[in-house]
């Protein structure tokens, strides 16, 4: 059997590698017109002058890669590959324009990383200080970043049938590559128009436009950078805060849902396994925080304000803060601790182990209950919602859990090393690795630089749900005979 596998398996071409990722160099450039266009309006001419160097180096790229043949068929280990590529690729690239906002090279490749990834986590304390191109175009990086982790959702997804139907629901008589393509341009309609209406919301609140478009960017990609050093704490109008966090919430739902609701209603759409989970979690998660807060001295009002817009914050993985983390009680930060490891749908531009896999595991355990009772010789089918489990879906699922808690549970040793505090490690190692945001208060200047990296390979594995990055490091992916390109 083994000897079979050995024999079908092919490693990665490439030229196939070179041809998409020089695709992805054009997709770049044109992004990168807009953090140009903004240090131009902004006179930040130093800025400029890194884009204007950026931008013709990716066109270049793009015009070599049409000379390489389109390959006929694309290895799902290729697809894996070139998607963990641009993730690794692009936070290099953007460093360099991150660097004419003054930091060095590593402050700025960790800024980049965070900010690809839609995590939030930030070493810089003095933003007040930052140039508004900066600030602007740390939010773009993330609303960008979380529009690839759905394309990412699909290529994932591309070897297990039954959660490719749940995630494209190809029509009858359409093909899975045909609604992809479908598929894909519904849920850039849908980011697209999440984003302006967020913008339109929060400049309603009384937001400046740089603010307010600057949060909408950060929040619809559930990514958390605030232009301003208390992130939510800075705004002193309650409406202001509510709003980001709800648009973050709206990020943390399974983009296609919003499709499904313009299609079938909000009855149907409302029906949804993920949707349910998602609020029954935030409104838990809200409850203690908020009892939480009020036990340990802070007013009914305020606990229940700051327990509703953490809790949403943690569930959605949008990452903003209205108070200081790190004066939270143990018990406050356990409970964002597992919020944020949960976190939104599948699907979404949310990070965690999304909510369709937690709730595979519970509808096994469920089973497992269930088959107790039962004779020896009675079948049962695993489903969820009315739809079968397949093999695939369930093996991929309770991998992927596992290895998200060995990655956290690794990585939190590590800063136990270090002489850190229990639960602030465990709460840092989280957030990294769910792609959250919030921080204990390690994170910051003075982290050692060798903790830093490690929460970028958090970071950067949380975002790619960890398989993608194997992938790249996994040896046979490079080597071993390999199909031929046309």
């Amino acid at each position: 059997m083994s000897e079979g596998i050995q024999t079908l398996r092919h490693a990665v071409r490439p030229t196939v590698l070179a041809k998409y990722l020089g695709q992805l160099a054009l997709v770049l450039a044109m992004l990168s017109l807009v953090p140009l266009a903004a240090s131009l309006f902004f006179a930040e001419y130093g800025i400029s002058l890194r884009y204007l160097l950026v931008i013709p180096g990716l066109l270049l790229l793009f015009f070599l890669s049409l000379k390489l043949p389109t390959p006929a068929q694309l290895q799902q280990n290729e697809a894996l590959a070139i998607v963990a590529l641009a993730f690794l690729l692009s936070p290099l690239i953007s460093s360099f324009t991150m660097m004419a906002g003054g930091l060095g090279w590593g402050e700025a490749l960790f800024e980049s990383i965070s900010a690809i990834t839609t995590t939030g986590l930030s070493t810089l304390d003095d933003l007040q200080e930052r140039s508004h191109t900066f600030l602007f175009t740390r939010a773009w990086l993330q609303w960008y970043g979380g529009l690839g982790i759905v394309v990412l959702s699909l290529a994932l997804m591309a070897g297990y049938q039954a959660t490719s139907r749940r995630l494209a629901e190809p029509p009858a008589g359409e093909g899975l590559a045909t609604t992809t393509r479908t598929y894909a341009r519904h849920i850039l309609g849908v980011y697209v128009a999440l984003t302006l209406l967020g913008i339109a919301l929060l400049s309603s609140l009384g937001m400046t436009l740089f603010d307010a478009v600057s949060h909408a960017l950060a929040a619809v990609s559930t990514g958390g950078f605030s232009p301003h050093n208390e992130s939510l704490g800075y705004f002193d109008a309650p409406a202001k805060t509510t709003g980001v966090v709800l648009i973050g919430l709206a990020g943390a739902v399974p983009l296609h849902l919003y499709y499904r609701f313009r299609q079938r209603g909000l009855t149907t759409t409302l029906r949804d396994p993920e949707l349910r989970a998602l609020l029954l979690l935030t409104l838990l998660v809200c409850g203690a925080l908020g009892l939480s807060l009020y036990q340990h001295g802070m007013s009914g009002e305020d606990a229940l304000f700051h327990g509703l817009i953490q809790g949403v914050s943690a569930q959605s993985t949008s990452g903003f803060s209205s108070l200081d983390i790190a004066a939270l009680d143990d018990g406050s930060k356990l409970t964002l601790i597992i919020s944020m490891f949960l976190g939104g749908g599948l699907g979404s531009t949310a990070g965690g182990i999304k909510l369709l896999r937690l709730l595979i595991l519970l509808r096994l355990i469920q089973l497992l209950l269930q088959r107790s009772a039962l004779p020896s010789h009675a079948v049962t089918q695993p489903r969820l919602s009315g739809r079968p489990l397949e093999e695939g879906d369930i093996q991929a699922a309770l991998l992927l859990i596992l290895m998200f808690i060995v990655i956290i549970v690794l990585s939190w040793l590590i800063f136990l090393a270090y002489g850190y505090a229990p639960i602030d490690a465990l709460f840092e190692v989280v957030s990294a690795s769910a792609t959250v945001g919030l921080s204990s208060g390690i994170t910051g200047s003075a982290l050692e630089p060798e903790l830093q990296a490690l929460l970028c390979f958090d970071m950067l594995l949380g975002r790619l749900e960890i398989i993608a990055l194997l992938v790249v490091l996994y040896p046979p992916t490079w080597l071993g005979k390999r199909m031929e390109s046309t």
